[in-house]
């Protein structure tokens, strides 16, 4: 329904709109798995990811208008810093979506109370944050587990986030080239990790969840834009396959185009690693 009031180019003239879809969507997704799986012994179990999945199916019709739109644009011009400006819109608008879902997730972890809803969340967040001490962590926010213990260094954590990041990054890609609107799958999966990461932060204070936002978008903003960028990239490439542009020499500069979305994206993913465990530990 949102994607026929809201058109792709509608919305980079006013990306801020997305906020509020990302919000509605996240906000039906959530309650809409809880009320519904919640009270199953064995669906309950696979809440978080039926949360990601009504999430994706209202959001896919949007992500593939837009890069529909922006695929065209590379029809239009080859001038790679006209195109990179005229992307940088969608982008823009994909970032407000994504507040959107963070800001709902997070709410709504608050006020539910419910781990079941957030265990494949929380696995993930201490699997990232915490590999050292995982069992202890998903101890610690309601998981049973064993508790185990060690240690990383910053370098150990860079790398193993930058690696972890690149490996999202390019299954964002290949998801978005095969399903043309697919990279918004892992997307809507790290917006709901991120929401997690905030309300554990905050201790689950709805008052301090302002200051956990901004805590984790000094990073993730930059990360997540990264892969905005890759989804972009990826479905440029899917949609140039599909309309059978490979017979034609414009592919090529369609490629070219993508290659340097790639590259910015890495650029930009190494970037946001270097922030998260060097730079935003020192101020939080």
């Amino acid at each position: 329904m949102f994607e026929m009031i809201l058109s792709p180019r509608r919305s980079e003239r006013r990306p801020w709109e997305m906020l509020f879809v990302g919000l509605i969507y996240a906000s039906i997704s959530i309650l809409m798995v809880h009320w519904i799986f919640a009270k199953d012994p064995v669906l309950s179990a696979y809440s978080g990811i039926f949360t990601i999945t009504f999430v994706v199916m209202f959001s896919i019709p949007y992500v593939y208008y837009t890069i529909k739109l922006e695929e065209e644009k590379n029809m239009q011009t080859s001038n790679s810093l006209i195109l990179l400006k005229e992307h940088s819109k969608a982008i823009m608008c994909f970032l407000w979506l994504f507040l959107g879902f963070i800001i709902a997730f997070s709410f709504f972890y608050i006020v539910l109370g419910s781990t079941d809803n957030y265990k494949a969340q929380i696995e993930t967040y201490c699997a990232i944050n915490n590999p050292s001490n995982y069992d202890s962590c998903t101890f610690e926010h309601g998981i049973e587990r064993s508790k185990t213990t060690g240690s990383v260094t910053n370098t150990e954590m860079f790398g193993g986030i930058f690696t972890n990041n690149l490996y999202v990054l390019l299954f964002t890609i290949i998801f978005s080239i095969i399903f043309g609107a697919g990279g918004i799958f892992i997307l809507a999966w790290n917006a709901s990790v991120i929401a997690v990461a905030m309300v554990i932060f905050s201790k689950s204070d709805i008052y301090s969840l302002p200051l956990s936002l901004l805590r984790y978008m000094i990073h993730g903003f930059p990360e997540i834009a990264a892969y905005f960028v890759g989804t972009l990239a990826g479905g440029i490439i899917g949609i140039s396959i599909i309309k059978k542009e490979f017979k034609t020499n414009n592919f090529w500069n369609i490629i070219y185009d993508s290659l340097l979305l790639i590259v910015c994206a890495i650029v930009i993913l190494l970037i946001a690693a270097f922030i998260e465990v060097f730079i935003t530990p020192r101020f939080f």
